[in-house]
């Protein structure tokens, strides 16, 4: 890169090109679903009836609203039944049934002036939403004394991509020219500035190409796209922050060469500090982006292809970033050199006034002080942590439905008059397949012992058609309350004399909690495992590894309890834009834990590989949590907020789930960075004091031989005085605080004479 470094930017830009055309088209490739276990029975049954029974699989509503008549006026009814038939002369649609030709209770509304045609697009989610698109138009509106609006899950679903689609837009519409400003406010130089966000851009549009070469093999999720954008400037930012800020330190250094060196050009100067900016900087970012792809990783394990979407996507970008970081950007500094400190826009703000210091005094004064009161920052901030994680102790799963997206879209609206007018919870039916020949006897046997289940409103059914049948159960309650669940379970355990599958929103739910459950704890142990290791390689303590995961554990309560009081609860939702469904969608914990705990990681990574650095220069345990903690305090925080921004701009989406991510993982990053590094870090290393660094004599000489380090740079004397300064400042400060407490020691003394 330093050899070749216009070579190196050329090519870069042309495989950035060619990833712009691979990319494209990515979002109309991506599906909306993926919340099932497809190994689950409820994925097998609802396959099963789609396939033999269309008709009990509608994907497709359409709302008749009569108006002031009612729905069972001759000229209401005359003009259903004509776009009830009009529709199943449509292509790739079939299984069309009515209120008009049923006459069904459940397809009427209890006030009598709406009722429902119901039908199936078939197809798969791409071609359904095709067929949507081509039909939609021209049954939406008024149609004599009639108007009618589109509903059901395909519409849900096409409604949902195309609001994902204009939102992630807007996101980074919001989100570059602010990231922007920040980053000018950050280094000061435009230049500098620039750079960050052209690694972010690389990584995002490289992972595009990935995800669209992904969809040729495998579903991938269309809210992947919100994470690529999200990790691919957060990351990027953070990785090109950490290598330019480092690289200006070194610049810096060697700016001014002794009068006895030969003088050396621009060239020289940048080629030596981005040398020892990869062999400092380079290997943490290097560990930084293991972490979080390890994190990320865990999601591979679970069979929901929703999670496995934000693996594909999320390890993409995070090792393009890290790619993008330690290639391209050293090309680009040493093209720059010095000039990287160009155009320092914060000049025009100073009216005259000197630059305010850069080497972060004040976030030394600030660990001396946890420090020096260790256990009470220790505890009160673990306790606050732990209390603003308590809502998460009431969360209830859930399945995502229509409503994740804004109110007045058209399918919510339908889904809601559903649930609001229509009897019996027709949206929450339960559907048990029946497969082997059976008597009309058995089949009645097997409906009546359905019926006298407790959680059990009605049966209908059963149809048959040749070896199969199927029954419908209307539950209880809530369409997937904790009866409708229990009702999956008995249903379930019936006895039959034929085999049996149950489906529904119910058993869906059930099937993808027992998935998560199951391979949770593998997911955790994988994370546990290889960041203990990594961590390990890094620093080369048994102590420290431990600490960062329980620590990273701990800094995403706040996440969870916030995610329970406003998403499930219901608070804020007013001033937030949305509808609370009550519950919480199954999978997002388990992906807002892989990816907020792989970023609070990155930002570990940073603080832990100064004070190694450190501590391998000084040996000076306290010296180097302080001097950590300087040097990148600032650094940290300037990244978090960054990334909350970019969160917070996905968080700004008018689908629930999305804005659930981008303001919880915004608010997680927050905590980990100004409550945990800053506070809980310096104050838990404090505590365990010279022991954190203790490893037993075989994994010493394993880190010796496998180990990275930052600890090969040449000692810096004047950093060392800076720091024997800084802790006689600290031992002046504890001295005189020890005077104010024996003055009020002797003043209480005095009082009680």
């Amino acid at each position: 890169m330093t050899a070749r470094p216009r070579l190196s930017l050329f090519v870069a830009l042309l495989l950035t090109a060619l990833a712009v055309v691979a990319g494209s088209g990515v979002a109309d490739r991506l599906g909306s679903g993926g919340w099932q276990d497809p190994t689950a029975e409820s994925t097998y049954a609802t396959k099963a009836l789609e396939r033999e029974f269309p008709a009990s699989q509608p994907n497709l509503l359409l709302l008749v609203d009569s108006g002031r008549a009612t729905v069972d006026a001759p000229a209401v009814a005359a003009e259903a039944k004509r776009l009830a038939a009009r529709l199943a002369g449509e292509r790739g649609v079939t299984g069309v049934g009515s209120y008009w030709a049923s006459g069904a209770p459940a397809l009427k509304a209890k006030d009598g002036h709406e009722a429902l045609i119901a039908a199936r697009i078939t197809g798969d989610e791409k071609t359904a939403s095709e067929t949507l698109d081509r039909l939609a138009p021209s049954y939406r509106g008024t149609h004599g004394p009639v108007e009618v609006r589109v509903g059901g899950p395909v519409a849900v679903q096409h409604e949902m991509q195309t609001t994902i689609r204009e939102d992630l837009t807007r996101a980074e519409m919001i989100a570059l020219p602010v990231t922007l400003v920040l980053l000018v406010m950050v280094f000061g130089s435009a230049i500098a500035a620039l750079l960050p966000l052209g690694v972010g851009i690389v990584a995002i549009l490289g992972t595009n190409a990935v995800l669209r070469g992904l969809t040729e093999f495998t579903d991938v999720s269309v809210f992947a796209m919100n994470l690529t954008t999200a990790l691919g400037l957060g990351l990027a930012i953070d990785y090109a922050l950490f290598i330019v800020r480092r690289f200006r330190e070194e610049l810096a250094k060697g700016a001014a060469p002794s009068p006895s060196s030969p003088p050396r050009s621009n060239r020289e100067d940048a080629i030596r500090a981005i040398a020892t900016t990869l062999r400092t900087a380079g290997r943490t970012v290097l560990f930084s982006s293991l972490t979080v792809a390890v994190s990320l990783a865990a999601m591979l394990l679970f069979p929901q292809y929703f999670l496995r979407s934000f693996a594909y996507a999320g390890i993409a970008v995070v090792l393009l970033a890290a790619a993008a970081a330690l290639v391209l950007l050293p090309a680009a500094l040493v093209l720059l050199g010095h000039r990287v400190n160009s155009l320092d826009l914060r000049r025009l703000f100073r009216r005259g006034r000197p630059a305010a210091s850069a080497d972060g005094a004040a976030w030394g004064r600030m660990a001396a002080l946890v420090m020096r009161r260790a256990p009470v920052f220790a505890v009160a901030t673990t306790v606050g942590l732990i209390v603003l994680g308590l809502p998460f102790l009431g969360v209830k799963f859930g399945t995502a439905d229509d409503r994740q997206l804004p109110s007045g879209a058209e399918s919510h609206v339908v889904q809601q008059h559903i649930r609001d007018g229509f009897p019996g919870s027709p949206g929450g039916a339960l559907e048990v397949l029946a497969e082997g020949r059976a008597t009309e006897a058995q089949y009645t046997a097997y409906k009546d012992r359905i019926a006298a289940l407790p959680e059990v409103l009605r049966v209908d059914g059963p149809l048959a058609q040749g070896d199969s049948a199927y029954f419908t159960v209307l539950p209880k309650g809530e369409a997937v309350g904790d009866g409708a669940q229990r009702l999956v379970r008995e249903l379930r355990a019936t006895q039959a004399p034929f085999d049996t599958a149950v489906t529904g929103t119910a058993a869906v739910l059930v099937d993808s909690k027992h998935a998560i459950a199951d391979r949770l704890p593998w997911a955790a142990a994988f994370i546990a495992i290889v960041t203990l290791l990594l961590v390990f390689l890094l620093t080369g303590s048994v102590l420290i590894p431990i600490q960062a995961v329980l620590l990273n554990a701990l800094s995403l309560t706040a996440m969870f309890g916030a995610v329970v009081w406003v998403f499930q609860d219901g608070h804020l939702s007013g001033l937030l834009g949305f509808t609370s469904p009550g519950s919480i969608e199954t999978t997002l914990p388990v992906l807002m834990f892989c990816v907020a705990f792989g970023l609070s990681m990155d930002y570990g990574v940073f603080l832990l590989s100064r004070i190694k650095e450190e501590y391998d220069h000084t040996g000076d345990h306290r010296e180097a949590v302080r001097f950590g903690l300087q040097r990148t305090g600032g650094l940290i925080t300037a990244a978090a907020v960054i990334l909350a921004v970019v969160m917070v701009a996905i968080g700004t989406s008018r689908v629930t789930n999305t804005k659930m991510l981008g303001l919880g993982i915004a608010l997680a990053v927050l905590m980990d960075a100004m409550v945990v590094r800053s506070l809980l870090v310096p104050a838990v290393m404090r505590l365990t004091g010279r022991a954190t660094w203790w490893a037993p004599g075989p994994l010493r000489r394993f880190h010796d031989r496998f180990g990275l380090s930052e600890g090969e740079a040449e000692p810096d004397n004047t950093r060392q005085a800076d720091g024997r300064e800084h802790d006689r400042e600290d031992d002046r400060e504890q001295e005189r605080e020890d005077g104010r407490e024996d003055d009020r020691e002797r003043d209480k003394v005095e009082a009680r004479g």
